[in-house]
């Protein structure tokens, strides 16, 4: 636990009950060794400043109120030991200043006041060290480009029970006002999860900041608190869906609404576990050439193989990727344990083309099914009004 270090030669008061962290003397000259008075030059006498308190330390979690017995607040600046401030604003009595952002747990602060007939003052005060931090992971990564379906995703380290105050402090901004929403979920992993989407796909082009402004947020019970913000701008690509017909055996890559080519393809064999998910479904990253063996997606041992091209769809494991062992079904037949395949060239071609938010779109009656909602990015498959409606803040 920090102690706090009063900065003028005055000890610390209590004012009408209130645990003073340190009343520092407010003069338009320098202080004395104790309480000053009126002199016959007319000097003010001082006046003290208290932040609000819990014991010896600011209740962390809360704004930062910096208050006067006597005189006007004119300006105050409350900095944390790396620098940052605090942005608040002055009551309308002078009396005042209250933060817009609230302290941080574990941080030093100094409060620096300025009276209207210039009298200025500085007190230190720190906030507890939290029991339990709380952490996030956001995608798409920081300065990423991704496809016109990519939502923007925060998965939480710890349980968060505090859903709509955290929720509020999530602020988006886009380059041409993107009407969106977020929607809470647990995620294929187990933890908590909250996601961004637009009412539509992104318009190309389009710049999108997140600010996670969380540093100071309690998320609840077992989650713990924030103690940092988080940020990452996003640019949105190529307007392009991939479209993928079960039915047909056929995969059409559009960009800009036009058709650029019709690859024949094999989905999941239909009928039970091997068959595929449908709905709109978004890529959630390109892999490359990865190992792929049944028993991982609870199949038993039917197959282990190295398969190129590798494009993740869902986090149960459903791929677009080449798969030259099933050639003389593709345009056909759906004869594979679950995934859309291809011949290699055209799986190639494919892979080259998509970027990691693209959608594709799988239609067709040899589904097993819609996509889950948090099996990857599955949150188009919900109306705008049944997305709006998974938000804390409804």
């Amino acid at each position: 636990m920090s102690r706090t270090r009063p900065r003028s030669p005055f000890r610390t008061a209590a004012l009408a009950g209130t645990a003073v962290l340190a009343a520092a003397a407010l003069t338009a000259c320098s202080g004395g060794s104790g309480p000053a008075k009126a002199d016959e030059k007319g000097t003010k006498p001082d006046t003290r400043i208290s932040v609000n308190l819990t014991g010896k330390q600011a209740k962390a979690g809360e704004p930062v109120k910096v208050t006067l017995a006597e005189g006007k607040l004119q300006q105050v600046t409350v900095t944390d030991s790396k620098g940052a401030t605090l942005d608040g604003t002055v009551s309308g009595d002078g009396l005042t200043w209250t933060s817009a952002r609230k302290a941080a747990p574990g941080t030093g602060y100094t409060v620096e006041a300025r009276t209207t007939d210039g009298g200025t003052a500085t007190a230190d005060f720190a906030t507890a060290a939290p029991e339990k931090v709380n952490k996030l992971t956001l995608a798409p990564g920081k300065n990423s480009t991704v496809g016109i379906a990519h939502p923007l995703s925060i998965v939480f380290d710890h349980p968060v029970k505090n859903k709509a105050e955290v929720e509020k402090h999530l602020k988006v901004t886009t380059s041409n006002n993107t009407v969106g929403s977020w929607g809470w979920m647990q995620d294929w992993s187990g933890k908590d999860r909250v996601d961004w989407r637009p009412e539509k796909y992104w318009k190309p082009g389009t710049k999108v900041t997140l600010r996670a402004e969380l540093n100071g947020v309690d998320s609840g019970e077992a989650g713990g608190w924030f103690v940092r913000d988080y940020t990452t701008d996003v640019t949105i690509g190529k307007n392009q869906v991939v479209k993928a017909d079960l039915d047909n055996h056929r995969l059409k890559l559009l960009q800009d609404g036009q058709e650029i080519k019709d690859i024949p393809m094999s989905g999941g064999t239909p009928g039970g576990d091997k068959a595929s998910w449908r709905g709109k479904t978004v890529l959630m990253s390109k892999e490359g050439t990865i190992n792929m063996r049944s028993e991982t997606v609870g199949l038993g041992d039917a197959y282990d193989k190295m398969v190129d091209y590798s494009m993740r769809l869902t986090w149960s494991g459903m791929y677009a990727h080449a798969a030259p062992w099933n050639a003389r079904y593709m345009g056909s037949a759906n004869k594979s344990s679950g995934c859309i395949g291809m011949d290699t060239p055209d799986a190639r071609w494919v892979y080259d083309q998509v970027q990691v938010g693209d959608p594709f779109e799988v239609e067709g009656a040899d589904a097993k099914g819609t996509q889950a909602l948090n099996n990857g990015y599955g949150e188009w498959n919900l109306s705008w009004a049944e997305w709006q409606a998974k938000s804390a803040l409804r």
